[in-house]
């Protein structure tokens, strides 16, 4: 399957999209990914975005496209993928479009995972790190430490990261919801979009996200 997965930050994608890459035997396609992947090995593509991001620019639509078509082309990609942060915005997903047209394929499915504002808010605002170490990651309500402010693991102070802040949460919510949420109704127009909820257990959202899926490609057939 070719899947494009959407929602706002804080609907657990990253997380969904790892289970069902692996549930779906197909690759786990992330923005973030092609960066530094493009950057470490020091592609033309990734001194690029390098060079535009270090001078604290947005990198521009082509190097991010660029990127997601030479991963695509790839051996494991072949016959499938899952999309993580891309396309990004409407623009993105017209040159996805035309890049699979070129290649004799289409979309199978757009995922949209939603959650409601106020949860996406409590989500990731209530995020605490260990300064120690930012792989321990606890939450004020869904895994909150044993002592409040101290890291369960190392002892560690925790605290709240500045792009964790309320004010930043629902800024980032603001620029999803201009950019990113109209390829929605642009997928929609294709019939194309199956919409789930991401409340409750990771477990329990994968599920239903598979049920979904497998509606949808019934459905496609």
């Amino acid at each position: 399957m070719r899947i494009v997965l959407v929602g706002p930050p804080g609907a657990g994608k990253g997380t969904q999209a790892a289970f069902l890459a692996k549930n779906l035997s197909i690759p786990h396609i992330s923005t973030g990914d092609l960066f530094r992947a493009n950057i470490s090995q020091g592609t033309e593509l990734g001194k690029q975005a390098k060079a535009y991001m270090d001078a604290g620019n947005l990198v521009p639509d082509e190097v991010t496209i660029g990127m997601a078509k030479d991963r695509m082309a790839q051996p494991d990609a072949v016959h499938g993928f899952l999309l993580d942060g891309f396309p990004r915005n409407v623009g993105q997903a017209e040159a996805l479009d035309e890049m699979l047209s070129g290649e004799g394929v289409k979309l199978d499915a757009v995922l949209d995972l939603e959650v409601p504002e106020d949860e996406v808010v409590k989500r990731i605002a209530g995020r605490r790190v260990c300064r120690n170490n930012s792989a321990h990651v606890f939450h004020v309500t869904y895994t909150s430490p044993k002592t409040e402010g101290v890291c369960d693991e190392c002892g560690g102070e925790l605290y709240q990261r500045d792009d964790d802040s309320e004010e930043t949460v629902r800024k980032r919510l603001e620029v999803y919801h201009t950019q990113t949420e109209p390829i929605i109704d642009y997928y929609r127009a294709q019939n194309l979009v199956v919409t789930i909820s991401a409340l409750g257990k990771v477990t329990d959202v994968t599920d239903r996200a598979m049920e979904a899926l497998k509606v949808d490609r019934a459905a496609q057939a």
